[in-house]
């Protein structure tokens, strides 16, 4: 199953993100996390200590994949790089948990970003289209990340929304460019739910769309990210909100 996970910043993408991933790695599935996120922090909140190379910097690679040279601008490039290694390469391993992060482009005068764009763009193609374990992206509030040519193979994206106006407004507008770009299957967690009022007001507002599930707002979860424990140490019955969210893909999906 390959999973996008969109929304606005600071809706619960990589707290929704990592907590989906727990699940499909206790029922045996071989996982790869992917930090598409800017202001993504999954290393952080899984408590990962090894350092994890943004595929951004790997300039050398980039050049080299791409046909160019590092640090020049490049008019001519590779549009469709190889990058079948990339994840055993450059991933952090553990057990059946594989975390990449893409990374972003900082600092000036370093000429045109086109080739590293390929580059991530055809690590992220390679991961959706030719590899067979569960894949789990956790995008910025867009999906430009993930291109024509890669959303026939998404099966889910799921959009975090909150019981806001502006949460409610950024997720319409994902839904709609979702349907643009014919991602065929579209979900919705409604996320730090702390009233049947709330719960409520996301229900009516997206009406039309397919509402998986409500996740609590936990204050532990907080406390638990200054002692650098995942949200599901500090609140184990986190988990059973997501394993219920994970079985309704499972149907939907085999529909």
């Amino acid at each position: 199953m390959k999973i996008a996970i969109s929304g606005k910043g600071g809706t619960g993408k990589t707290t929704i993100s990592t907590c989906l991933t727990q699940i499909f790695l206790k029922r045996g599935k071989r996982v790869i996390l992917i930090d598409a996120d800017p202001d993504s922090n999954i290393k952080t909140t899984l408590n990962i200590k090894e350092e994890i190379i943004p595929l951004i910097e790997l300039k050398e690679i980039i050049a080299e994949r791409t046909g160019t040279t590092p640090g020049e601008r490049a008019i001519v490039f590779k549009m469709n790089p190889e990058v079948d290694d990339i994840p055993d390469r450059f991933f952090y391993k553990n057990g059946n948990l594989l975390v990449g992060v893409l990374g972003t482009v900082r600092g000036g005068g370093l000429g045109c970003m086109c080739p590293e764009n390929a580059f991530l763009k055809a690590v992220l193609r390679n991961l959706i289209l030719k590899r067979n374990e569960v894949v789990i992206i956790d995008m910025p509030a867009g999906i430009e990340h993930l291109g024509r040519g890669t959303t026939e193979g998404i099966d889910w994206l799921l959009i975090i929304t909150e019981p806001t106006e502006k949460s409610i407004d950024t997720t319409e507008r994902i839904e709609k460019l979702a349907k643009e770009i014919k991602i065929k299957r579209i979900g919705v967690i409604g996320n730090k739910v702390e009233s049947e009022v709330e719960r409520n007001f996301i229900s009516e507002k997206l009406k039309n769309l397919n509402i998986l599930g409500f996740i609590p707002y936990f204050q532990e979860i907080k406390k638990g990210e200054i002692e650098g424990k995942t949200p599901w140490e500090v609140v184990d019955k986190i988990l059973d909100y997501f394993n219920e969210i994970v079985e309704k893909l499972e149907v939907k999906n085999g529909e």
